[in-house]
Formats: C-alpha cells, structure tokens, sequence
C-alpha cells in the first residue's frame, strides 16, 4: 500500500521536479519513503485539491472570455472596447502606447537627441518600472528605520557576531559530546599544554600517594621506565585508570573521573616515561617497546610542539 502511495504521488511530482530543474541531492525521494502511509495520503489528497483549484481558476478565465466574446456578438457596440486583459495591460505593464507617427510621438521629439537620424522619444516610464521605483523606495525607507532608527535589525557585524556565538556553543556542545564518548577503544594521548596541565593536577590529587608526585613509586609501581604491568599503550593505561586493579588495591576511577578526565591523566602518566625521579622503584611487569604507530604520533607530537 506504502509503495503504492509513493508511485502515485511521484507521477504527480515528477513534472514539478523536471520544471524546476534538479535539487542539490534529490531527497524528496527518501522523504517520501519515510513517511508513513497516512501522511502519503494526506499529500496526496491536498496535490489532488490544488490540481482541481487550478483547472478551476483556468475554467473560469475561460468562461469569461466566452462570456466576453458572446456579449460583443450580441452588442456590436461592445466590440470596440478593449478587453480586460488590454486595460490590465495599459494600466499596469506597458501603459498607453502613442501611435507612430502620431502628434503625441512628435511632441516627444527631443532635437538634441538625434544621433544619424535616430532620434530619442521623451517617453514616460513603463507603470511596471513605476511601481518597481516605488516599492524600492518603500522598502528603502522601512529597512532604513528598521535598522538604522529603531535598531529592532542586527547590522551584518551583529549578525556576524551572533553567528559566531551560536557556531561556538555548537563548537562546545560537540566537543562535549566527543569527550563523553571516550572509552578504552578510542582513546588517543592528549599531549596538549592544557591537557597534560589538568592531568597533572589530577594525578597530583588522586595519584601520588601511592605513585610518588615525579611518578617514581612507592605502593604502586613505577611509572617512569619501560617496563609495565599491564601494559604500556594509552589504551591500556587509560584501562587501568579507569576499571582499576581490585586486586593489587588500584581503585577504579570511572566513577569520580569523566572520560576526559581519564584521558588526561593518562597522557600525564605517559608524558612521565623517561623523566628521572628522585627515589625510582625497581622495574615491574614487562618491558614494553611502543608499536609503530605509536613513535609515528610521538614524532608528530614533537614536531608540533617545536
């Protein structure tokens, strides 16, 4: 039945679609399938209501040119008037034309106006042109006071500004979104100035009692050689930070620390490896060599930093 609603509604909307040219992706066509029968029906019905409205408007306007051509046939004095169309058009389109040749053309004769014998007619402008000046002139003096007098209208700095202000908190609400969606699976190291600055302060609060504040142990392991426990990758490290190790007494952090939070911490906890504490733990765990992708994004790092 959908499919069905769909084929007859696109019968009726293809010549529309092939006046008016292509849309940018053509998703009239997914719109439609999205619908639910209902709503196909209720469009459907409201085509056919428009269709019937305008053969009727086409029924009319021919019916009274019949009606027009039949009362001039009966009052032969009728049939030197003008229509309607012809006093629609000389009073709003083209206005009264002068006939060439005519007293009226030649009263409109500019002299100085005559170029190799084309000379220039004085003729008035078109009442189309007319109404156009004066709407401009309208429209002129309303965005004028709108904007300028009242000030009720942004200026375009203003609506700049607002722009900006509106992509900003956007800018905002997506980062949040970004940084509410990090897990074990997707996290990268977060080697910014402000990100190893929060992780710092983190891991200073939470950590260095059992880490050591330089990171060189003391319950807890070391954290400044190569070798680990569970491993050496942001990936596992943020892992650990996160569900923690019940059973060697590392809590988990999952609950007092966003994601974010964790990340940075992480990447603190890395950016420790190969600094010189001033009282080390011995090793433990194994020693861990980063994969190729991770010297790659190191290198990156440097380079960006420098």
């Amino acid at each position: 039945m959908k499919k069905f609603l769909i084929f007859l509604f696109t019968i009726g909307w293809l010549p529309t679609q092939l006046a008016f040219g292509q849309t940018e992706s053509s998703n009239w066509y997914s719109d439609l399938q999205a619908m639910d029968p209902g709503q196909l029906t209720l469009l459907i019905i409201l085509g056919i209501v428009l269709l019937v409205i305008i053969l009727l408007l086409v029924l009319m306007v021919y019916l009274m040119t019949f009606m027009v051509a039949v009362f001039r046939n009966e009052n032969p004095e009728l049939a030197n008037e003008p229509s309607w169309w012809e006093k629609f058009k000389e009073r709003f389109v083209t206005g009264k034309m002068d006939t060439v040749g005519g007293k009226e053309e030649k009263a409109k004769m500019m002299a100085d106006h005559s170029y190799d014998g084309i000379t220039e007619l004085d003729n008035f402008m078109p009442p189309w042109l007319q109404w156009v000046f004066i709407l401009t002139i309208i429209y002129g003096v309303g965005y004028f006071t709108y904007y300028s007098v009242l000030g009720l209208g942004l200026t375009g700095v203003e609506e700049y500004q607002e722009e900006l202000r509106i992509e900003a908190i956007a800018a905002e609400a997506r980062m949040a979104n970004l940084a509410a969606s990090i897990d074990e699976t997707n996290v990268t190291v977060d080697d910014s100035e402000s990100g190893l600055a929060v992780g710092k302060s983190i891991f200073e609060a939470n950590c260095a009692a059992c880490h050591a504040a330089d990171g060189g142990g003391g319950v807890g392991p070391n954290l400044t050689d190569q070798y680990w426990i569970h491993g050496g990758s942001i990936n596992d490290v943020f892992s650990v930070v996160k569900y923690g190790v019940v059973s060697k007494g590392m809590v988990p952090w999952e609950d007092q620390l966003s994601p974010q939070e964790m990340q940075q911490v992480s990447s603190y906890i890395l950016s420790l490896v190969g600094t010189t504490p001033a009282s080390p733990k011995d090793p433990q765990g194994e020693l861990y060599t980063p994969t190729q992708e991770e010297v790659v994004t190191d290198s990156t790092s440097v380079v960006a930093a420098l």
